[in-house]
């Protein structure tokens, strides 16, 4: 769907978080970024998702990584799903989709022979110095973790 590959500069986004907080792409140099995008806030799929992200998040940390969730849902949707799954790292509340629309990951899905569009569940690794190391499309939601950290 994304038209971003490895070896790309990664968009220069700006985003707003669950708590009102500005993300930028240049926050976060000097540092792998992870940016996680997925359909639905607290959904059974990006649930399994962003608690497999949480329970390795430590091994995150420890390898000079930063995560950052986004989804199109409201700074309250994000907020409770944080809350309820006690997640440690920020979402973007990207309801005019500026974000999702920057990284290509907005168009056309079926769903139980339903086409509409959404969000496509991708995932970017961005390193240090902006530039995109991967591109994860086929995201196993319960082992997120390993196919980012490749463990």
């Amino acid at each position: 769907m994304t038209t971003l590959k490895k070896g790309d500069k990664a968009p220069n986004f700006s985003g707003i978080d669950q708590d009102g907080k500005k993300h930028t792409l240049k926050d976060y140099e000097g540092k792998k970024l992870v940016v996680f995008f997925y359909p639905k806030a607290s959904t059974p799929g990006c649930t399994a998702e962003a608690c497999d992200l949480r329970d390795n998040f430590e091994r995150f940390k420890s390898n000079n990584y930063a995560l950052l969730g986004v989804s199109a849902d409201s700074a309250k949707a994000q907020a409770k799903f944080i809350e309820k799954n006690e997640l440690p790292f920020p979402l973007l509340a990207d309801e005019d989709k500026k974000v999702i629309q920057a990284f290509g990951v907005w168009g056309p899905k079926k769903f139980m022979g339903r086409e509409y569009d959404g969000i496509h569940r991708t995932t970017f690794v961005i390193n240090e110095k902006g530039i995109i190391e991967e591109v994860i499309d086929k995201v196993k939601t319960k082992e997120h973790a390993n196919q980012i950290l490749g463990e």
